[in-house]
């Protein structure tokens, strides 16, 4: 039977003690001669002092390191859709919770498990009712995550772990299997300290445990890290795919120009000079609510009462808005909503494609019921398409020159002045309005649109809307991918039947050179 105790090199561990004489002689006669000239009291209280000094600088180095690698750590993506605010939240939680001691780096499997449970996790939030969600995924998404996690984890290690890009994972096992050598000849060290010199012995072994423990929590903290980072970059890309962000066969953002909208352009003949895709802004509301005469001051070059655009409108009808500090847009006039010519759903699919929503109500009518109801819809569609923001929705209160006392018009208007009749009641109208449409009050712009006396529109109005293009062009992009999306399934498909017709056409040719073989 094979002794459990290994057998002892006497003649390695001779040479080691000879090697060490000198050193240990030096300590004996050292301490022998601060206790002979009374200053071994002084050199305790110098010891404790720099100890705790060095500690002290370690916690301070483990802060900093710690503070470092939170600076690189991932944070959502503001452009996804809200429905990616619970799979982050649950990915995060997950990240936190990474115990260092279940997911032991040296073990090849971890980071195969970890990708699955993190996939798994966000699977779940949006196939909660699948019994296996991860199933879920195609295999080309799948291994782009996980391609896309290491290559971002790869750069962060690069960049954060000091001598990374030097020491292989060869190194790191010899490093470990030295270590353990080392720490059995220390013990032997330290036993002997013991029986030479026991004051000493003991204020090393507490220098010992103070080192090791700011040693073995930079450790942990370092591979905490590793993997939080891990879990975050492999989240964030399968968040990406859930929201419609992750395209096979194109990483930059899509500069393209939408079939909705070359068509849109192509009525007016302005298809050539879209070189990306505009931004869409849709204008609703009731009719005779002043949608025409809104798109006409925007323009900001009103001459006439009829310039630009008619005051009815049987058809949507697209125009390019161009001006100083927006992004090329298209805006779009519109039907009443409560007109012959309106129609719902053909409406909901244009709010769908637009990227912002300015929403037209008379501020001299207090009957706002379809109103109300047009857009309780219009937010029952946009929360049900998950993988798209909502476009942001503003709200023009027209005709705010009628409100009482209506012979009555000097703007400017300073709404906080309660002794002001008519700023006082523009106020009040805002503030009805913003309760019967269900919109912040912030949302809601008053404005007068009549020739002659176009009001708070180049100014606050428009601020307004410059003030929301960024929102807005994070809806566009979406609605980029998810077009491009569509492009690239059918150029995807179109390759892979390719691709199956090459090799059904050589499969003979290829079974008779394996039969002749």
């Amino acid at each position: 039977m094979k002794s459990m105790i290994p057998k002892m090199d006497w003649l390695r561990l001779s040479v080691l003690l000879i090697s060490l004489l000198p050193l240990l002689a030096l300590l004996i006669f050292g301490f022998l001669w601060l206790w002979q000239g009374g200053f071994l009291l002084f050199w305790l209280i110098a010891l404790v002092v720099f100890a705790a000094l060095g500690y002290g600088l370690q916690q301070w180095m483990i802060q900093r390191e710690r503070r470092l690698l939170s600076d690189s750590a991932t944070e959502p993506n503001p452009e996804w859709p809200q429905s990616a605010d619970a799979a982050w939240k649950k990915v995060a939680a997950l990240a936190d919770g990474c115990n260092p001691q279940n997911w032991p780096l040296e073990q090849g499997t971890w980071i195969l498990a970890l990708g699955q449970k993190t996939m798994e996790t966000v699977a779940h939030c949006y196939h909660p009712d699948a019994d296996k969600p991860l199933y879920e995924l195609t295999i080309p998404h799948t291994l782009l995550i996980i391609e896309r996690a290491s290559r971002d984890l790869r750069l962060d290690v690069a960049e954060k772990i000091p001598f990374s890009n030097r020491l292989t994972i060869g190194d790191f096992f010899r490093i470990q299997r030295w270590t353990e050598k080392a720490e059995q000849l220390f013990k032997i060290y330290r036993v002997g300290s013991v029986l030479i010199n026991p004051v000493n012995a003991l204020l090393s072994e507490t220098w010992r445990l103070f080192r090791e423990r700011s040693f073995d929590q930079a450790r942990d903290e370092l591979h905490r890290w590793f993997l939080r980072a891990y879990v975050y970059k492999v989240g964030y890309y399968a968040i990406d795919l859930y929201s419609g962000r992750l395209l096979l066969g194109e990483e930059q953002t899509p500069q393209m120009t939408t079939p909705e909208s070359e068509a849109d352009l192509a009525k007016i003949e302005q298809a050539s000079q879209a070189n990306v895709e505009p931004l869409r802004i849709l204008v609703l509301g009731r009719a005779n609510a002043g949608k025409s005469s809104l798109i006409n001051a925007l323009f900001g070059e009103l001459t006439a009462a009829t310039d630009v655009l008619s005051d009815t409108t049987r058809m949507m009808q697209p125009y390019v808005l161009s001006r100083e500090g927006l992004t090329q847009a298209l805006i779009f006039d519109t039907p009443g909503c409560d007109s012959a010519f309106f129609d719902s759903k053909q409406m909901m699919i244009a709010a769908g494609n637009a990227d912002l929503i300015i929403w037209v109500s008379p501020a001299n009518r207090a009957d706002r019921q379809n109103e109300r109801q047009f857009l309780d819809a219009l937010r029952s569609y946009q929360s049900a398409r998950i993988d798209r923001r909502p476009a942001p929705l503003l709200v023009a209160a027209s005709f705010i020159d009628r409100l009482r006392p209506a012979s009555e018009w000097h703007p400017p208007y300073d709404l906080t002045d309660v002794h002001n009749i008519k700023a006082t009641n523009i106020n009040a109208a805002i503030r009805a309005i913003a309760n019967d449409l269900d919109v912040p009050v912030a949302q809601v712009i008053p404005v007068c649109l009549q020739y002659g006396k176009v009001y708070n529109v180049n100014d606050t109005l428009w601020a307004v809307i410059l003030h929301h293009q960024d929102e807005a062009l994070r809806v566009r992009l979406m609605r980029c991918l998810d077009a491009q999306k569509r492009i690239e399934d059918w150029t995807l498909l179109r390759r892979q039947l390719v691709g199956a017709g090459r090799f059904l056409r050589d499969l003979p040719d290829i079974l008779e050179k394996r039969s002749t073989s």
